[in-house]
Protein backbone atom coordinates (compact mmCIF):
# COMPACT_ATOMS: atom_id res chain seq x y z
CA UNK A 1 0.00 0.00 0.00
CA UNK A 2 1.47 3.30 -0.89
CA UNK A 3 1.13 5.32 2.35
CA UNK A 4 3.24 8.29 1.10
CA UNK A 5 1.98 11.79 1.24
CA UNK A 6 0.43 13.82 -1.88
CA UNK A 7 2.14 16.49 -2.68
CA UNK A 8 1.23 18.03 -5.77
CA UNK A 9 -2.49 19.02 -6.12
CA UNK A 10 -4.03 20.22 -9.13
CA UNK A 11 -7.50 22.02 -9.68
CA UNK A 12 -8.96 22.43 -12.92
CA UNK A 13 -11.40 25.11 -13.05
CA UNK A 14 -11.82 28.86 -11.76
CA UNK A 15 -14.68 30.37 -11.10
CA UNK A 16 -16.46 30.11 -7.72
CA UNK A 17 -15.64 26.70 -6.94
CA UNK A 18 -12.15 26.47 -8.08
CA UNK A 19 -10.93 29.70 -5.88
CA UNK A 20 -12.92 28.91 -3.05
CA UNK A 21 -10.80 25.35 -2.78
CA UNK A 22 -7.92 26.92 -3.66
CA UNK A 23 -8.36 29.54 -1.13
CA UNK A 24 -9.19 27.32 1.48
CA UNK A 25 -6.69 24.27 0.15
CA UNK A 26 -3.24 27.10 0.80
CA UNK A 27 -5.06 28.54 3.89
CA UNK A 28 -5.47 25.01 5.61
CA UNK A 29 -2.75 22.45 4.12
CA UNK A 30 -0.02 25.23 4.55
CA UNK A 31 3.49 25.17 2.33
CA UNK A 32 3.87 21.22 2.65
CA UNK A 33 1.14 20.91 -1.02
CA UNK A 34 2.12 22.07 -3.95
CA UNK A 35 -1.81 23.71 -5.68
CA UNK A 36 -1.79 24.48 -9.24
CA UNK A 37 -5.05 26.39 -10.71
CA UNK A 38 -5.94 25.46 -13.92
CA UNK A 39 -8.41 27.88 -16.06
CA UNK A 40 -9.59 29.03 -19.29
CA UNK A 41 -10.21 32.75 -19.68
CA UNK A 42 -12.02 31.46 -23.04
CA UNK A 43 -14.52 29.28 -21.18
CA UNK A 44 -17.47 31.68 -18.91
CA UNK A 45 -18.51 30.40 -14.79
CA UNK A 46 -22.19 30.41 -14.46
CA UNK A 47 -21.84 32.69 -11.90
CA UNK A 48 -24.04 35.26 -12.03
CA UNK A 49 -24.65 36.82 -8.62
CA UNK A 50 -24.76 34.34 -5.80
CA UNK A 51 -26.77 34.35 -2.69
CA UNK A 52 -26.02 32.33 0.46
CA UNK A 53 -26.91 30.40 3.47
CA UNK A 54 -25.46 31.11 7.16
CA UNK A 55 -22.76 29.28 7.25
CA UNK A 56 -20.61 30.87 4.49
CA UNK A 57 -19.39 32.60 7.50
CA UNK A 58 -17.59 29.96 8.83
CA UNK A 59 -15.67 29.25 5.77
CA UNK A 60 -14.84 33.37 5.76
CA UNK A 61 -13.83 33.21 9.39
CA UNK A 62 -11.45 29.80 8.97
CA UNK A 63 -10.08 32.02 6.04
CA UNK A 64 -9.42 34.92 8.07
CA UNK A 65 -11.07 37.38 5.51
CA UNK A 66 -12.34 40.10 7.31
CA UNK A 67 -16.17 40.28 6.56
CA UNK A 68 -16.14 44.18 5.84
CA UNK A 69 -13.08 44.16 3.34
CA UNK A 70 -14.73 40.82 1.70
CA UNK A 71 -17.86 43.11 1.25
CA UNK A 72 -16.62 45.70 -0.03
CA UNK A 73 -14.75 43.70 -2.88
CA UNK A 74 -17.53 41.78 -3.81
CA UNK A 75 -19.95 44.90 -3.85
CA UNK A 76 -21.52 42.36 -1.25
CA UNK A 77 -25.03 42.88 1.16
CA UNK A 78 -26.66 41.29 3.97
CA UNK A 79 -29.37 38.59 4.15
CA UNK A 80 -31.69 37.45 6.59
CA UNK A 81 -34.14 35.01 4.17
CA UNK A 82 -35.78 34.49 1.30
CA UNK A 83 -39.13 35.70 0.59
CA UNK A 84 -41.24 33.70 -1.69
CA UNK A 85 -44.25 35.13 -3.68
CA UNK A 86 -46.95 33.40 -4.98
CA UNK A 87 -45.61 29.71 -4.64
CA UNK A 88 -48.76 28.38 -2.27
CA UNK A 89 -51.07 30.77 -4.02
CA UNK A 90 -50.96 33.38 -6.58
CA UNK A 91 -51.16 36.96 -4.40
CA UNK A 92 -49.85 35.17 -1.15
CA UNK A 93 -46.40 35.09 0.22
CA UNK A 94 -44.18 34.10 3.23
CA UNK A 95 -40.02 34.59 4.21
CA UNK A 96 -38.00 31.48 4.76
CA UNK A 97 -36.08 33.61 7.76
CA UNK A 98 -32.41 32.04 9.12
CA UNK A 99 -32.15 31.68 12.86
CA UNK A 100 -34.40 31.28 15.50
CA UNK A 101 -38.86 31.48 16.01
CA UNK A 102 -39.25 32.58 19.80
CA UNK A 103 -38.18 31.62 22.65
CA UNK A 104 -38.62 27.57 24.03
CA UNK A 105 -41.15 27.42 26.76
CA UNK A 106 -40.76 23.86 28.38
CA UNK A 107 -40.40 20.73 26.29
CA UNK A 108 -41.88 22.57 23.20
CA UNK A 109 -40.85 24.95 20.87
CA UNK A 110 -42.08 28.02 20.17
CA UNK A 111 -43.99 27.25 16.71
CA UNK A 112 -45.88 24.64 18.61
CA UNK A 113 -47.22 27.43 20.53
CA UNK A 114 -47.99 29.12 17.64
CA UNK A 115 -49.64 26.34 16.22
CA UNK A 116 -52.13 26.30 19.27
CA UNK A 117 -53.16 29.59 19.32
CA UNK A 118 -53.02 30.35 15.21
CA UNK A 119 -55.63 27.16 15.26
CA UNK A 120 -58.03 28.87 17.18
CA UNK A 121 -57.99 32.47 15.50
CA UNK A 122 -55.64 33.93 18.13
CA UNK A 123 -51.87 34.32 17.11
CA UNK A 124 -50.96 36.39 13.72
CA UNK A 125 -48.70 35.19 11.49
CA UNK A 126 -45.27 33.10 12.06
CA UNK A 127 -43.45 35.82 10.82
CA UNK A 128 -44.49 38.21 14.05
CA UNK A 129 -42.50 35.76 15.76
CA UNK A 130 -38.46 35.84 14.52
CA UNK A 131 -36.53 38.87 14.18
CA UNK A 132 -35.24 37.75 10.93
CA UNK A 133 -38.59 37.59 9.51
CA UNK A 134 -40.32 41.00 10.45
CA UNK A 135 -36.32 43.23 9.47
CA UNK A 136 -36.58 42.45 6.05
CA UNK A 137 -40.51 44.17 6.19
CA UNK A 138 -38.98 47.40 6.76
CA UNK A 139 -35.70 46.99 4.88
CA UNK A 140 -33.96 46.69 8.27
CA UNK A 141 -30.77 45.19 9.49
CA UNK A 142 -27.84 45.18 11.85
CA UNK A 143 -25.38 42.70 13.09
CA UNK A 144 -26.31 40.18 16.05
CA UNK A 145 -25.04 41.60 19.22
CA UNK A 146 -23.00 38.96 21.33
CA UNK A 147 -23.45 40.62 24.15
CA UNK A 148 -27.35 40.53 24.33
CA UNK A 149 -27.70 36.64 23.98
CA UNK A 150 -31.30 37.26 25.57
CA UNK A 151 -32.56 39.80 23.17
CA UNK A 152 -33.68 39.21 19.73
CA UNK A 153 -30.49 41.47 18.61
CA UNK A 154 -28.72 38.69 19.96
CA UNK A 155 -29.88 36.03 17.80
CA UNK A 156 -29.99 37.95 13.85
CA UNK A 157 -28.18 35.24 11.64
CA UNK A 158 -27.57 36.44 8.38
CA UNK A 159 -25.77 35.65 4.94
CA UNK A 160 -24.58 37.68 1.90
CA UNK A 161 -25.37 38.42 -1.75
CA UNK A 162 -22.50 38.88 -3.38
CA UNK A 163 -21.11 39.12 -7.22
CA UNK A 164 -19.47 35.63 -7.73
CA UNK A 165 -17.05 37.12 -10.50
CA UNK A 166 -15.98 39.19 -7.80
CA UNK A 167 -15.63 36.77 -5.15
CA UNK A 168 -13.56 34.53 -7.24
CA UNK A 169 -11.36 37.06 -8.09
CA UNK A 170 -11.05 38.28 -3.91
CA UNK A 171 -10.32 34.32 -3.24
CA UNK A 172 -7.82 34.36 -5.99
CA UNK A 173 -5.77 36.95 -4.32
CA UNK A 174 -5.94 35.42 -1.37
CA UNK A 175 -5.01 31.98 -2.83
CA UNK A 176 -1.91 33.29 -5.04
CA UNK A 177 -0.75 35.52 -2.11
CA UNK A 178 -0.23 32.05 0.24
CA UNK A 179 1.17 30.07 -2.72
CA UNK A 180 -1.14 28.21 -5.19
CA UNK A 181 -0.29 29.09 -8.77
CA UNK A 182 -2.64 29.48 -11.28
CA UNK A 183 -2.13 28.40 -15.21
CA UNK A 184 -4.05 29.61 -18.32
CA UNK A 185 -5.29 27.42 -20.68
CA UNK A 186 -7.66 25.22 -21.69
CA UNK A 187 -7.35 21.41 -20.93
CA UNK A 188 -7.61 19.39 -24.62
CA UNK A 189 -7.10 15.66 -22.67
CA UNK A 190 -7.07 14.27 -19.61
CA UNK A 191 -4.39 11.24 -19.30
CA UNK A 192 -5.57 8.04 -17.28
CA UNK A 193 -2.86 5.77 -16.12
CA UNK A 194 -2.99 2.24 -17.90
CA UNK A 195 -2.09 0.41 -14.82
CA UNK A 196 -5.57 1.54 -12.69
CA UNK A 197 -7.23 4.54 -14.28
CA UNK A 198 -5.98 7.39 -11.87
CA UNK A 199 -5.38 10.47 -13.47
CA UNK A 200 -1.64 11.35 -14.83
CA UNK A 201 -2.03 14.11 -15.86
CA UNK A 202 -3.99 17.06 -18.14
CA UNK A 203 -2.71 18.33 -21.48
CA UNK A 204 -3.12 21.75 -22.51
CA UNK A 205 -3.98 23.17 -25.72
CA UNK A 206 -0.67 24.85 -25.73
CA UNK A 207 0.70 21.36 -25.09
CA UNK A 208 2.12 21.88 -21.87
CA UNK A 209 1.81 18.48 -19.65
CA UNK A 210 0.61 19.47 -15.72
CA UNK A 211 1.08 16.09 -13.55
CA UNK A 212 0.06 15.70 -9.88
CA UNK A 213 -1.11 13.35 -7.51
CA UNK A 214 -4.54 14.05 -6.10
CA UNK A 215 -7.01 16.36 -8.83
CA UNK A 216 -9.93 18.61 -7.69
CA UNK A 217 -12.59 18.90 -10.63
CA UNK A 218 -13.91 22.48 -10.54
CA UNK A 219 -15.08 22.54 -14.12
CA UNK A 220 -18.58 23.12 -13.41
CA UNK A 221 -21.50 21.36 -15.89
CA UNK A 222 -18.65 20.06 -17.80
CA UNK A 223 -17.21 17.87 -15.42
CA UNK A 224 -13.79 17.11 -17.58
CA UNK A 225 -12.53 15.02 -15.13
CA UNK A 226 -15.07 13.23 -12.95
CA UNK A 227 -17.25 13.19 -16.39
CA UNK A 228 -15.75 13.14 -19.94
CA UNK A 229 -12.56 11.30 -18.81
CA UNK A 230 -13.63 8.97 -16.12
CA UNK A 231 -17.26 7.95 -16.76
CA UNK A 232 -18.94 8.69 -13.48
CA UNK A 233 -22.71 8.54 -14.30
CA UNK A 234 -24.81 11.56 -13.39
CA UNK A 235 -28.01 11.33 -12.20
CA UNK A 236 -31.02 13.00 -13.36
CA UNK A 237 -33.30 14.00 -10.59
CA UNK A 238 -35.90 16.08 -13.54
CA UNK A 239 -38.73 13.84 -13.03
CA UNK A 240 -39.18 15.68 -8.97
CA UNK A 241 -37.37 18.91 -10.12
CA UNK A 242 -38.99 19.80 -13.68
CA UNK A 243 -37.03 23.51 -13.97
CA UNK A 244 -34.26 22.48 -16.36
CA UNK A 245 -33.11 26.84 -17.85
CA UNK A 246 -32.32 29.48 -16.66
CA UNK A 247 -32.15 33.15 -17.91
CA UNK A 248 -29.97 35.52 -16.25
CA UNK A 249 -29.98 39.28 -16.56
CA UNK A 250 -28.78 42.58 -13.93
CA UNK A 251 -30.78 45.62 -13.56
CA UNK A 252 -29.94 49.20 -12.11
CA UNK A 253 -30.49 48.70 -8.42
CA UNK A 254 -33.78 50.90 -6.84
CA UNK A 255 -34.41 51.96 -3.03
CA UNK A 256 -35.27 50.47 -0.55
CA UNK A 257 -32.05 47.99 -0.59
CA UNK A 258 -34.03 44.82 0.54
CA UNK A 259 -32.08 42.26 2.96
CA UNK A 260 -33.54 38.95 1.07
CA UNK A 261 -33.46 37.72 -1.63
CA UNK A 262 -36.78 37.48 -3.33
CA UNK A 263 -37.59 34.22 -5.40
CA UNK A 264 -41.27 34.94 -7.26
CA UNK A 265 -43.37 32.17 -8.63
CA UNK A 266 -44.42 32.45 -12.94
CA UNK A 267 -46.61 30.14 -14.64
CA UNK A 268 -43.83 27.50 -15.66
CA UNK A 269 -40.88 28.43 -13.14
CA UNK A 270 -39.85 31.48 -10.94
CA UNK A 271 -38.13 34.61 -10.92
CA UNK A 272 -34.66 35.39 -8.40
CA UNK A 273 -33.99 38.89 -7.51
CA UNK A 274 -30.59 39.26 -5.73
CA UNK A 275 -29.62 42.66 -4.37
CA UNK A 276 -25.75 43.92 -4.32
CA UNK A 277 -24.59 47.22 -3.81
CA UNK A 278 -24.11 48.25 -7.71
CA UNK A 279 -27.02 46.55 -9.21
CA UNK A 280 -29.82 43.67 -8.56
CA UNK A 281 -29.01 40.12 -10.52
CA UNK A 282 -32.16 38.67 -11.68
CA UNK A 283 -33.20 35.40 -13.29
CA UNK A 284 -35.96 33.19 -14.53
CA UNK A 285 -35.55 29.52 -13.65
CA UNK A 286 -38.58 27.66 -15.68
CA UNK A 287 -39.04 24.28 -17.41
CA UNK A 288 -38.75 23.93 -20.82
CA UNK A 289 -40.94 21.38 -21.29
CA UNK A 290 -43.59 24.14 -20.53
CA UNK A 291 -42.69 27.35 -21.76
CA UNK A 292 -40.21 28.63 -24.22
CA UNK A 293 -37.47 30.32 -24.38
CA UNK A 294 -38.99 33.60 -25.87
CA UNK A 295 -41.70 33.33 -23.48
CA UNK A 296 -39.07 33.02 -20.54
CA UNK A 297 -37.30 35.92 -21.40
CA UNK A 298 -40.14 38.33 -21.91
CA UNK A 299 -41.38 37.22 -18.51
CA UNK A 300 -37.86 38.05 -17.31
CA UNK A 301 -37.46 41.23 -18.84
CA UNK A 302 -41.00 42.54 -18.13
CA UNK A 303 -40.59 42.00 -14.10
CA UNK A 304 -37.09 43.77 -13.90
CA UNK A 305 -37.32 46.71 -11.13
CA UNK A 306 -34.75 48.61 -12.78
CA UNK A 307 -32.88 49.65 -16.24
CA UNK A 308 -31.51 46.59 -18.15
CA UNK A 309 -27.87 46.45 -17.58
CA UNK A 310 -26.36 43.61 -19.93
CA UNK A 311 -28.34 41.01 -22.44
CA UNK A 312 -29.91 37.81 -21.23
CA UNK A 313 -27.61 34.71 -20.67
CA UNK A 314 -29.22 31.86 -21.28
CA UNK A 315 -28.11 28.62 -18.87
CA UNK A 316 -29.19 24.82 -19.43
CA UNK A 317 -28.97 22.56 -16.71
CA UNK A 318 -29.89 18.92 -15.65
CA UNK A 319 -31.02 18.83 -12.01
CA UNK A 320 -28.94 15.91 -10.26
CA UNK A 321 -26.31 14.83 -8.94
CA UNK A 322 -22.92 12.79 -9.99
CA UNK A 323 -23.52 8.77 -8.54
CA UNK A 324 -19.65 9.00 -7.45
CA UNK A 325 -17.93 12.49 -6.57
CA UNK A 326 -14.74 10.90 -5.48
CA UNK A 327 -13.12 8.24 -7.60
CA UNK A 328 -9.78 7.23 -7.29
CA UNK A 329 -7.65 10.29 -7.11
CA UNK A 330 -10.23 13.02 -8.39
CA UNK A 331 -12.89 15.09 -6.54
CA UNK A 332 -15.61 16.85 -7.98
CA UNK A 333 -16.18 19.91 -6.21
CA UNK A 334 -19.32 22.41 -7.30
CA UNK A 335 -21.30 21.54 -10.42
CA UNK A 336 -19.48 18.98 -11.81
CA UNK A 337 -20.78 17.06 -8.81
CA UNK A 338 -24.51 17.99 -9.17
CA UNK A 339 -26.48 21.23 -9.85
CA UNK A 340 -29.63 22.48 -7.82
CA UNK A 341 -31.63 25.29 -9.05
CA UNK A 342 -30.69 28.46 -6.55
CA UNK A 343 -33.96 28.55 -5.25
CA UNK A 344 -32.24 27.70 -1.24
CA UNK A 345 -28.88 29.29 -2.10
CA UNK A 346 -27.44 25.69 -1.77
CA UNK A 347 -24.70 25.47 -4.61
CA UNK A 348 -22.25 27.70 -2.43
CA UNK A 349 -22.84 25.61 0.33
CA UNK A 350 -22.08 22.62 -1.28
CA UNK A 351 -18.74 23.65 -2.17
CA UNK A 352 -17.94 24.10 1.30
CA UNK A 353 -19.51 21.20 2.47
CA UNK A 354 -17.10 19.48 -0.09
CA UNK A 355 -14.51 21.13 0.75
CA UNK A 356 -14.54 20.49 4.62
CA UNK A 357 -15.41 16.74 3.79
CA UNK A 358 -12.33 16.29 1.92
CA UNK A 359 -10.64 18.23 4.62
CA UNK A 360 -11.87 15.18 6.98
CA UNK A 361 -11.02 12.07 4.67
CA UNK A 362 -7.86 13.31 2.94
CA UNK A 363 -6.20 11.24 1.42
CA UNK A 364 -2.27 9.68 0.96
CA UNK A 365 -1.12 8.10 -2.49
CA UNK A 366 -3.18 5.11 -1.22
CA UNK A 367 -6.22 6.69 -1.87
CA UNK A 368 -8.32 3.71 0.31
CA UNK A 369 -11.55 2.91 -1.12
CA UNK A 370 -13.29 3.09 2.85
CA UNK A 371 -12.38 7.34 2.40
CA UNK A 372 -13.94 7.24 -0.80
CA UNK A 373 -16.59 5.46 0.28
CA UNK A 374 -17.53 7.15 3.16
CA UNK A 375 -16.95 10.42 1.63
CA UNK A 376 -19.14 9.32 -1.60
CA UNK A 377 -21.66 7.74 1.23
CA UNK A 378 -21.93 11.61 2.86
CA UNK A 379 -21.99 13.36 0.28
CA UNK A 380 -25.40 11.03 -1.14
CA UNK A 381 -27.17 11.66 2.10
CA UNK A 382 -26.55 15.52 2.02
CA UNK A 383 -27.57 15.73 -1.82
CA UNK A 384 -30.87 13.73 -1.51
CA UNK A 385 -32.39 15.44 1.67
CA UNK A 386 -31.43 18.80 -0.01
CA UNK A 387 -33.41 17.94 -2.83
CA UNK A 388 -36.56 16.89 -0.71
CA UNK A 389 -36.19 20.40 0.97
CA UNK A 390 -36.32 22.09 -2.66
CA UNK A 391 -39.06 19.27 -4.47
CA UNK A 392 -41.20 20.45 -1.35
CA UNK A 393 -41.40 23.97 -2.73
CA UNK A 394 -43.09 22.55 -5.40
CA UNK A 395 -45.03 19.56 -4.47
CA UNK A 396 -46.56 21.71 -1.83
CA UNK A 397 -48.71 24.42 -3.81
CA UNK A 398 -52.27 24.90 -4.32
CA UNK A 399 -51.44 26.66 -7.83
CA UNK A 400 -53.78 25.35 -10.75
CA UNK A 401 -53.40 28.23 -13.22
CA UNK A 402 -50.87 26.03 -15.50
CA UNK A 403 -49.98 23.09 -16.52
CA UNK A 404 -46.56 23.24 -14.84
CA UNK A 405 -48.09 23.50 -11.64
CA UNK A 406 -50.81 20.72 -11.89
CA UNK A 407 -47.90 18.58 -12.82
CA UNK A 408 -45.96 19.69 -9.29
CA UNK A 409 -49.53 19.13 -7.59
CA UNK A 410 -49.69 16.02 -8.90
CA UNK A 411 -46.07 14.28 -9.15
CA UNK A 412 -44.56 11.21 -7.02
CA UNK A 413 -42.33 12.49 -4.74
CA UNK A 414 -39.44 10.69 -2.60
CA UNK A 415 -40.52 8.67 0.26
CA UNK A 416 -38.19 10.47 2.53
CA UNK A 417 -40.50 13.65 1.70
CA UNK A 418 -43.63 12.39 2.00
CA UNK A 419 -42.32 11.10 5.01
CA UNK A 420 -41.53 14.37 6.64
CA UNK A 421 -44.85 15.92 5.13
CA UNK A 422 -46.47 13.51 7.12
CA UNK A 423 -45.61 13.97 9.88
CA UNK A 424 -46.14 17.63 9.94
CA UNK A 425 -49.29 17.27 9.31
CA UNK A 426 -50.52 15.29 12.14
CA UNK A 427 -49.36 17.31 14.69
CA UNK A 428 -46.90 19.81 13.31
CA UNK A 429 -43.48 18.05 14.00
CA UNK A 430 -40.46 17.79 12.18
CA UNK A 431 -37.29 15.70 12.77
CA UNK A 432 -33.79 16.73 11.61
CA UNK A 433 -31.84 13.66 10.33
CA UNK A 434 -28.23 13.26 11.24
CA UNK A 435 -26.28 16.18 9.05
CA UNK A 436 -28.99 17.35 6.47
CA UNK A 437 -28.71 20.98 6.01
CA UNK A 438 -32.08 22.47 6.99
CA UNK A 439 -33.17 22.61 10.58
CA UNK A 440 -36.96 22.22 12.11
CA UNK A 441 -37.52 25.72 11.98
CA UNK A 442 -36.14 25.81 8.36
CA UNK A 443 -38.74 22.84 7.03
CA UNK A 444 -41.59 24.50 9.47
CA UNK A 445 -41.70 27.86 8.04
CA UNK A 446 -41.66 26.75 4.12
CA UNK A 447 -44.39 23.91 5.17
CA UNK A 448 -46.63 26.39 6.79
CA UNK A 449 -45.76 28.88 3.95
CA UNK A 450 -46.42 26.36 0.82
CA UNK A 451 -50.05 25.64 2.62
CA UNK A 452 -49.43 22.64 4.82
CA UNK A 453 -52.01 22.77 8.05
CA UNK A 454 -50.87 20.35 10.94
CA UNK A 455 -54.04 18.73 12.25
CA UNK A 456 -53.33 19.58 15.50
CA UNK A 457 -50.08 20.47 17.79
CA UNK A 458 -47.64 18.81 20.72
CA UNK A 459 -50.13 17.82 23.15
CA UNK A 460 -47.61 19.08 26.00
CA UNK A 461 -48.45 22.19 24.50
CA UNK A 462 -51.52 21.96 26.96
CA UNK A 463 -49.63 21.69 29.97
CA UNK A 464 -50.01 25.73 30.08
CA UNK A 465 -52.90 27.46 30.14
CA UNK A 466 -54.18 29.93 27.03
CA UNK A 467 -53.73 32.80 29.07
CA UNK A 468 -49.97 32.21 29.77
CA UNK A 469 -49.38 31.25 25.68
CA UNK A 470 -51.46 34.21 24.99
CA UNK A 471 -49.05 36.32 27.17
CA UNK A 472 -45.79 34.33 25.93
CA UNK A 473 -46.33 34.41 22.45
CA UNK A 474 -47.40 38.53 22.36
CA UNK A 475 -44.36 39.11 25.01
CA UNK A 476 -42.21 37.60 21.69
CA UNK A 477 -44.09 40.36 19.40
CA UNK A 478 -43.70 43.05 21.33
CA UNK A 479 -40.09 42.31 22.00
CA UNK A 480 -39.16 41.92 18.43
CA UNK A 481 -41.00 44.92 17.26
CA UNK A 482 -39.49 47.27 19.50
CA UNK A 483 -36.05 45.63 18.53
CA UNK A 484 -37.12 45.86 14.59
CA UNK A 485 -37.92 49.46 15.33
CA UNK A 486 -33.90 50.47 16.71
CA UNK A 487 -31.99 48.93 13.86
CA UNK A 488 -30.68 50.82 11.08
CA UNK A 489 -31.52 50.59 7.71
CA UNK A 490 -30.16 47.55 5.22
CA UNK A 491 -28.74 50.78 3.44
CA UNK A 492 -27.32 52.45 6.56
CA UNK A 493 -25.63 49.66 7.87
CA UNK A 494 -23.59 49.12 4.63
CA UNK A 495 -22.47 52.70 4.43
CA UNK A 496 -21.18 52.67 7.83
CA UNK A 497 -19.22 49.53 7.88
CA UNK A 498 -18.74 47.93 4.49
CA UNK A 499 -19.63 50.04 1.33
CA UNK A 500 -17.91 49.47 -1.92
CA UNK A 501 -14.93 51.97 -2.36
CA UNK A 502 -14.74 52.24 -6.33
CA UNK A 503 -17.87 51.65 -8.76
CA UNK A 504 -17.61 48.35 -10.38
CA UNK A 505 -18.41 47.96 -14.36
CA UNK A 506 -22.13 46.96 -14.18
Amino acid sequence: MNISPVRDIVIVGGGTAGWMTAAAFSKLLGDQYRIRLVESDEIATIGVGEATIPVIKNFNMALDINEDEFLRKTQGTFKLGIEFVDWYKLGESYIHGFGKIGQELGMAPCYQYWLKMHQAGEAPGLENYSINTMAPKYSKYMRSVPDMATSPLGDIANAFHFDAGLYAKFLRGLSEARGVVRTEGRILQTVLREADGFIESVVLASGEKITGDFFIDCSGTRALLIGDAMGRQYEDWSHWLPCDRAIAVPCESVKPLVPYTRSTAHSAGWQWRIPLQHRIGNGHVYSSRFMSQDEATSILLSNLDGKQLAEPRYIPFVPGRRRQTWHKNCVAIGLSSGFFEPIESTNIHLIQTAIGRLMSLFPNNGFQLADIDEYNKQTQFEYERIRDFIILHYKATQRDDSPFWNHCRNMEIPATLQHKIDLFASNGRVFREGTELFAEVSWVQVMIGQGIRPQSYNPLVDLRSKEEIRQYLGDIEAVIKKCVDVMPTHEEFIAAHCAATTPQPQ
